[in-house]
């Protein structure tokens, strides 16, 4: 487990889904720490944050609050994670928190449940080891935050865009209130405008990773301004008491900022206080707000479908761990049906967020589109969760 304040020196880490990419595929926003030889390194035992480190940082319980309506968690990932369902009953078993019984994808109350993209529970899609450290950490990483979520996994056919569509549709067809996408195409094209519809779905909180090769490098989804864009921090948290608290939280140089080339900004994003020192103008602008993504501070994940041959826990960082913590906040939170785009949430209420000003740039520009600052920046957007009262 990291200390307190997170590895004092860093170390390596890799894509797990690594490009370049066939033109209309996307591809997973996970990096894991390896070894001296550049394999994912493994342990026996949790190696990065868990429950405790990431409810302490971020201020967050552990259910919604009882007036809130029921909420499904969906994680839409390509390909087969086979060893989910186990992987996650260790997870659980291993940090203390509850495990979630399996169920179907009609059930509403706190279960697993995993369909293919078609919303069926078989046949499920090839496997895949890249894209199963993916799910296992987006599916750990949105029980540990709301314990009491029902987790919806939608494994599409393939990494192709029509294939991540129809699970997307597929999500939100079978009741989620959170989506989370932990993945997106390299760079923006064209043809995105008419994709956006699979992910215009008024009242639901799809959170997309804003991607991990930093300015001006993110794809689609990243690039709509339907969804809530989670872009990537350097998470520190502090030990008194027996409780972890936050300690400050930087910009990490890896995620995916800028402005997008084919999308306008919402109105609520355009208002934000910073904004316009982004030189975005009109345009879309990423991300929305932020949450830990430095793989040296990243999340312990346990997955036993080998990865480079190797299994156990791992640690795991991207915009890809961003992306359901985000998700899971939002759905702790449980007010993303109350509004037509969740994503305006977070700036109607930009005080009650971590303002990160401080870290690394993302890129060579000469705004706030690659820079911390007070306010919106392209990195971290409005900041990061301190409670759910920004969502």
């Amino acid at each position: 487990m990291l200390g307190a304040a997170g590895s004092a020196v860093a170390r390596p880490e890799r894509a797990v889904c690594p490009g370049p990419l066939a033109e209309g595929f996307a591809r997973c926003h996970a990096h894991v720490i390896v070894d001296a030889h550049g394999l994912a390194a493994t342990s026996s035992s949790p190696s990065g944050y868990g429950p405790a480190q990431f409810h302490g940082a971020y201020a967050l319980a552990t259910a919604p609050p009882s007036s809130a309506p029921a909420q499904t968690i969906a994680i839409v990932d390509a390909y087969d994670d086979p060893s989910i369902r186990n992987d996650l009953t260790t997870y659980d078993k291993t940090f203390g928190i509850p495990d979630l019984p399996t169920c179907s994808s009609t059930v509403t109350s706190a279960c697993f449940a995993k369909v293919n993209q078609s919303g069926a529970a078989s046949p499920l899609p090839g496997a895949s080891s890249g894209w199963a450290l993916e799910i296992a950490l987006d599916v750990e990483t949105a029980h540990q935050i709301c314990q009491t979520c029902k987790v919806l996994l939608v494994e599409a056919n393939s990494s192709s865009g029509a294939n991540l569509d129809a699970a997307e549709d597929t999500a939100v067809r079978l009741g989620a209130t959170e989506v989370s996408n932990s993945w997106g195409t390299e760079s923006e094209y064209l043809g995105e405008t008419a994709e956006n519809e699979h992910f215009n779905h008024p009242g639901i909180a799809i959170t997309v990773a804003s991607g991990d090769s930093g300015y001006q490098h993110f794809g689609f989804p990243a690039a709509s301004p339907d969804v809530i864009d989670a872009g990537g921090t350097t998470l520190k948290v502090s030990l008194s008491g027996g409780s972890y608290a936050w300690a400050g939280e930087e910009t990490w140089s890896g995620a995916g900022s800028g402005c997008s080339l084919y999308f306008t900004a919402q109105s609520f994003q355009e208002a934000a206080a910073g904004f316009s020192l982004t030189g975005c103008g009109h345009s879309r602008g990423v991300a929305d707000v932020a949450a830990d993504a430095n793989p040296n501070t990243g999340a312990a994940v346990y997955d036993s479908t080998r990865y480079q041959g190797r299994r156990g826990w791992f640690q795991v960082g991207g915009t890809s761990l961003a992306s359901p913590l985000i998700a899971a906040t939002y759905a702790l939170a449980g007010n993303a049906a109350t509004v037509a785009y969740p994503a305006a949430l977070p700036y109607g209420a930009a005080s009650a967020l971590h303002d990160i000003t401080a870290g690394a740039s993302t890129g060579s520009c000469t705004t706030t589109a690659c820079k911390p600052a007070s306010g919106y920046d392209g990195p971290t957007g409005l900041g990061s969760p301190s409670g759910t009262a920004g969502f």
